[in-house]
This record gives structure tokens, sequence and C-alpha cells, in this order.
């Protein structure tokens, strides 16, 4: 296989075709079908996706639940002001975080946040410039949070989130993530309700998903791209639903990059799945052999990343480039807050 550029991912983007809010109804966003082998689209809208699943067919959805990461302060010495972005927590109450600006906050400084009611020390500074933050308050730490935190929006989104609840699926269950599973953002309960009364097994696995998810690929060879780690965790539940559709020839439906690589990472060789956790850095980009996926809901992804690549890896690239030049067209919404896409 030749080797692969980052920039045979590129496509342009009008800008203003990046979704800026939440549509209102959650399954009234566009769907654009794509089919993997001949390239073929089809326009629909996303409550229109329970006609495309099968009774015996495996739903997989992450049910990872953003916290709200971002916390504006000000350094206690200076009173300059600071932004925390927390990433991953560590032991107690030590997180590892993203600061800016950071080279003011050497190890030692101390930082405040909401008049005093939260305060933190920046213990070391750790790979890529991020800072080992030890936070002190009284009380329960997610409270905490939810006075003083504020969601973790993409940096292409620059309108303030109304209500916290959009950037969530309505079924997201365990907090850990600094960016939302997005693709998932289009199911309301009624829409999963349907979904399971028609025969489709829907099974929940967690990754808690990290910013680098919006870390641009820096090299030309992608494959010197290094991904960032995330964790991940799949039930003995899961991993039977899983697995009894693969076994009698249904399919197996991720919903979301996030889902997809969750399952992708803990499969064994023989693409079977058991009850487990770990952390997964795992890269896919064309050339990959899927092992349990077989379709793909997700949303419109950016140009050059590493999502667009995984998208190619399961349709091909040129299918893929050919259908975003088509959404582009049609004026489709991007990213986050945009339309979705079926792979199958």
């Amino acid at each position: 296989m030749n080797e692969l550029k980052t920039s045979d991912f590129y496509f342009d983007l009008p800008e203003e075709l990046i979704a800026q809010d939440p549509l209102e109804d959650r399954s009234s966003s566009r769907l654009l079908m794509l089919n993997k082998e001949t390239g073929k689209t089809e326009h629909h809208i996303f409550k229109d996706v329970i006609d495309y699943l099968n009774p015996g067919d495996c739903l997989v959805l992450n049910n990872t639940k953003v916290i709200p990461a971002r916390l504006l302060g000000v350094k206690e010495d200076t009173g300059a002001a600071v932004e925390v972005l927390l990433l991953k927590r560590h032991e107690g109450d030590v997180w590892e975080t993203l600061v800016k600006p950071g080279k003011k906050c050497r190890p030692g400084a101390r930082l405040s946040f909401g008049d005093g009611i939260l305060k933190a020390e920046v213990l070391e500074v750790v790979e890529e410039g991020n800072r080992l933050i030890h936070f002190e308050y009284e009380g329960i730490w997610e409270e905490v949070l939810d006075s003083l935190g504020e969601m973790p929006l993409p940096p292409y989104i620059t309108h303030k989130l109304q209500d916290k609840s959009r950037y969530q699926t309505v079924y997201a269950k365990y907090e850990g993530s600094a960016a939302a599973p997005t693709a998932g953002l289009h199911f309301t309960p009624e829409l999963l309700k349907k979904i399971e009364e028609k025969g489709v097994d829907i099974a929940y696995v967690t990754l808690h998903v990290g910013l680098g998810t919006f870390r641009p690929v820096k090299v030309d060879n992608i494959l010197e791209h290094h991904m960032h780690s995330e964790y991940y965790q799949i039930s003995q539940e899961a991993a039977d639903k899983i697995n009894k559709a693969k076994d009698k020839g249904k399919r197996v439906i991720c919903v979301g990059t996030t889902s997809t690589r969750t399952v992708e990472s803990a499969a064994d060789e023989n693409g079977k799945l058991h009850e487990c956790c770990d952390n997964t850095e795992i890269f896919i980009y064309p050339g990959y052999k899927f092992k349990v996926l077989d379709a793909l809901i997700t949303n419109f992804h950016l140009p050059e990343s590493t999502l667009v690549m995984l998208v190619s890896a399961l349709a091909g690239r040129e299918n893929v480039l050919g259908a975003y030049k088509e959404a582009v067209e049609e004026k489709y919404r991007f990213f986050s807050f945009g339309d979705a896409m079926f792979i199958q």
C-alpha cells in the first residue's frame, strides 16, 4: 500500500456549514446513507434510521458522560486569568489538565476558582506540556464542579451553550469525558424505545473521550501520528449481546468512532469480546481489517482528522470524500452539533 499522507484526507469545508447550536429535536437532523461497497448515497432524516436496522442487529452505544471540565479562574498571587481543562483523573483530587496560559503556571503556582470555592496547586509538568494539579475544596467534588465548570465545547463551536444537557447523550451514565460521543446526540428516548421494540439489541460500552479527539494530525505520513490514550470498559452483558449478533450472522452497528475504537480494541483475534477494561491508543486508518464492526453511524468530521481516516478505513477514502463533497453541496451541518451519516 502506498504511504498515506495526511493531505489525502483533506476536503474543502465552508465555515458556515459548521453547526454552532444543537437542533431543538435531536432526531430531526439529516442522515446521509453511504453504501461502503458502492459509494452510493441516499438522503434521509435521522429518525428514519430505524428503517435500516434489522431484528437481531446489535447497536453499540457509548454511555460515557461529559464532565463540565472547563474551569475559569485566577492565579492567587497576581490575579491573572487562567483556564484549566480537566483531562484525566489520577489518584484522589489530582487531575491531569491543560492550562492556558501554561507558561505562567509552573509547579508551585496556586490557583483559585469561584472566589475561592475551589483552590488548586500545580504539582508538575508532564508530557505535551500538560499539568498535574491538586484541587482543594469542601463538600462533594461533582457538585463543586457542576457549579463552577463549563462544558468543554470543541474549539470550532463559538456560541455559548444555553443548556448543558444538549452536549450530553440521553443515555450518558458514567462521568469521565472531556468531549461528547457526538454521534449519539441524535438519539431520543422515544427513538431508542422503538429500536428495541423492533428487536434490535442495544449494547452499552464506555469510553471516556479525551481532548486528543480534536488534536490535529501534524505529521505528513499518518503512520507517524501518535494517538492519545483513552480508558474504556465493556461489561459481560454488552460483550454477550455483541457476540450473539456476530454468531447469528447479524450486524454490529457502532454509534460513533468512540464505540468503534472500544470494540475493536477489546476484541480478541477471533473478533470475540469479553468483559474487560483497559486503555487504548488504537489508530484506525485505511488498510485496517475490522474484527467486530459491520456498520457505523457517525457525524461529519474535520478535514485531515484521525476520525475521517477511521471512516475511510471502513468505506474507502474515495467513497467517503465523495460523500463529504455531496454533503457540502447539499449543505449538511458539520461536526459535533451537525448531521449524521450511516455507513453500511
